[in-house]
């Protein structure tokens, strides 16, 4: 008699007893739903490749504590002003699942608020509540039925909140007629960004307190969503960022002043999100490596490479794994020298310092195959990617065609290159 082999609730096929037949389409496991299993998840190198070409260092694998990386290309996390009430909206869904399900190595949710204030716009992302926790477990399941690896990225806007979204005006503030909330906007002191933000109340440290509660909240939220890692949003002109640099941190008290006292918020909280996450969940953080006021009459004021190159030895120690380096956001006199992959130097600059202690990234204007593998070869560990993938879902694919490799696409989409049966394409 034939047994049977459930291989989704709507799908079954005859097992003769000798094992599953070789033309199954296997549901992925531990999913609620079916869809068909990605083994290897897209994005993978074959191994060996045609004609035995060498594999380079960007479709190498990457082990992070108890996570594997398929290759070293990260989705930047990008934000679109598209949630209701910080909830995950089908937007959200169709963008980011397009984009997961074709291969980057790690894939970013968006700067995700840790309270409704520390919204940038009323339309942000939010985990400050439990409500938003079950929106977010369901991209994470879609993420793990592909065989990849997905993180958020939590933070707080602080005198960059309550404004609109960037396409109707460039940092105007939302009023409450917009949703927004001008007058409980929050930063280390009374300083707004410009004329055009709100005016922060300097925070008491009772504030702060409650800040770090929220925070580690919302990483809890975060894991019972089944997330693989967090980023720790310390970048950009944004509450963290505000703490670490004296042209927006002027306070008297043991957070303003020295580097020891500026730092102190950033350092306290990797101790407790550390503590609160799996020893085998891998840490992230962004960081803005400067100011970019070095030119302008501020440049005494402004958080400098030197002063990244400090905190980064220091982060290492304490257990953050991954600096995704970055740079500027926090005064609107910065002098930024764009070009391409114009934030790598900065990057090199912390990699050299901290060595194997900690893996080190870039982000910003990286738009080639080539040019990701270059940056990998002179010492980086991982290079991250937004507007590229925001034009090209498959920039995966691209890449690994400009390189002349041989990577695996979804099942779905994969046969279509190769042909009905016939498996993986093959490059002439």
């Amino acid at each position: 008699m034939q047994s049977v082999t459930r291989v989704s609730s709507h799908h079954a096929v005859c097992d003769s007893g000798n094992g599953e037949p070789h033309n199954v389409n296997r549901a992925a496991p531990g999913i609620s739903y079916f869809t068909p299993a990605q083994i290897p998840p897209a994005g993978t190198a074959a191994d060996p490749q045609p004609h035995g070409k060498p594999i380079p260092k960007l479709f190498t694998p990457l082990k992070i504590r108890g996570i594997t990386l398929q290759n070293r290309i990260m989705l930047s996390p990008l934000c679109q002003y598209s949630a209701e009430d910080g909830h995950y909206t089908m937007w959200h869904y169709a963008h980011l699942g397009g984009i997961l399900s074709r291969g980057p190595g790690i894939t970013t949710v968006e700067a995700t608020s840790v309270t409704s204030e520390g919204r940038i716009t009323p339309e942000d992302m939010g985990l400050w509540k439990d409500s938003q926790i079950e929106p977010l477990r369901k991209i994470v399941e879609f993420a793990h039925s592909q065989g990849q690896k997905i993180m958020i990225q939590l933070g707080h806007a602080g005198r960059k909140a309550s404004t609109i979204a960037p396409w109707l005006g460039s940092g105007d503030v939302a009023t409450h007629e917009l949703n927004g909330w001008p007058e409980n906007v929050y930063a280390p002191s009374a300083i707004a960004y410009n004329d055009r933000h709100a005016q922060p109340k300097a925070m008491t440290g009772e504030d702060i307190q409650n800040f770090k509660r929220a925070y580690i909240a919302a990483v809890k939220r975060a894991l019972t969503a089944g997330f693989d890692a967090i980023e720790i949003h310390n970048a950009h002109g944004y509450l963290l960022h505000e703490f670490l640099s004296p042209v927006s941190n002027q306070r008297t008290d043991e957070y303003g002043g020295s580097f020891d006292n500026r730092t102190r918020l950033t350092l306290e909280l990797v101790d407790l999100v550390r503590q609160v996450i799996p020893n085998e969940m891998p840490l992230f953080l962004r960081l803005s490596a400067t100011d970019w006021l070095e030119e302008t009459e501020l440049k005494d004021q402004s958080w400098t490479v030197e002063d990244s190159v400090r905190l980064a030895k220091i982060l290492a120690a304490k257990g953050v794994d991954y600096l995704d380096v970055s740079s500027g956001g926090n005064h609107e006199l910065q002098h930024i020298h764009a070009g391409p992959g114009y934030q790598a130097p900065f990057a090199k600059t912390v990699k050299k310092a901290v060595g194997d202690k900690m893996l080190v990234g870039t982000v910003g204007s990286i738009t080639s195959g080539k040019q990701a593998q270059q940056l990998l070869d002179e010492g980086l560990d991982m290079v991250a990617v937004g507007r590229g993938f925001q034009k090209n879902p498959g920039l995966v694919f691209a890449w690994a065609d400009e390189l002349e490799l041989d990577v695996r696409m979804p099942n779905q989409i994969q046969w279509g290159f190769g042909g009905r049966g016939k498996g993986r394409p093959q490059k002439k």
